[in-house]
């Protein structure tokens, strides 16, 4: 494991504000940020089994996503391992890749998911403003909770209870 952390930012840019993920991603590639010494991206249009492999490798991660709905201007919440959680070939929640990543590789991973509030999910590029005001928050935040989490920081716990 090269950094701690692992930020995985989904979604489509094509639809709007589906694209918060991916763009989450690029803001935080094109800055200098707290946490960038300690936190490897990726940018993804959906989660995907070999995702568990990334997860993996790391001790902690967040699932970056935008939200239709929620606390604006973006809510976090724990993600634990769960072998029910949805798995096709089209969906894959953060919980199945939790659960792949724990069960082929033994990972346990701490794990969050950020969804930041959008506005507009109708096809066309580029965030809405109301968007783009979240993601910056949310930015900010992640800024903040890599700094925690980063080895020597104040830490939040950075794995999961056996």
């Amino acid at each position: 494991m090269s950094r701690p952390g692992l930020v995985i930012g989904c979604g489509n840019p094509g639809r709007g504000d589906d694209g918060i993920g991916p763009r989450l991603v690029e803001l935080l590639e094109e800055r200098a940020w707290q946490g960038a010494a300690t936190v490897d991206l990726v940018a993804a249009f959906q989660l995907a089994p070999e995702h568990a492999a990334d997860v993996a490798a790391h001790a902690w991660v967040v699932f970056a996503d935008a939200a239709a709905d929620g606390p604006g201007p973006f809510g976090v919440r724990t993600v634990a391992p769960s072998a029910g959680a949805a798995f096709t070939t089209h969906i894959v929640e953060p919980a199945a890749v939790l659960a792949l990543a724990e069960a082929g590789f033994g990972s346990r991973a701490a794990a969050w998911l950020l969804s930041v509030r959008g506005h507009r999910f109708g096809a066309g590029e580029g965030l809405s403003r109301r968007a783009a005001e979240n993601l910056e928050a949310a930015v900010e935040w992640l800024g903040i909770a890599a700094g925690l989490l980063a080895p020597g920081g104040t830490s939040w716990a950075t794995r999961r209870p056996s």
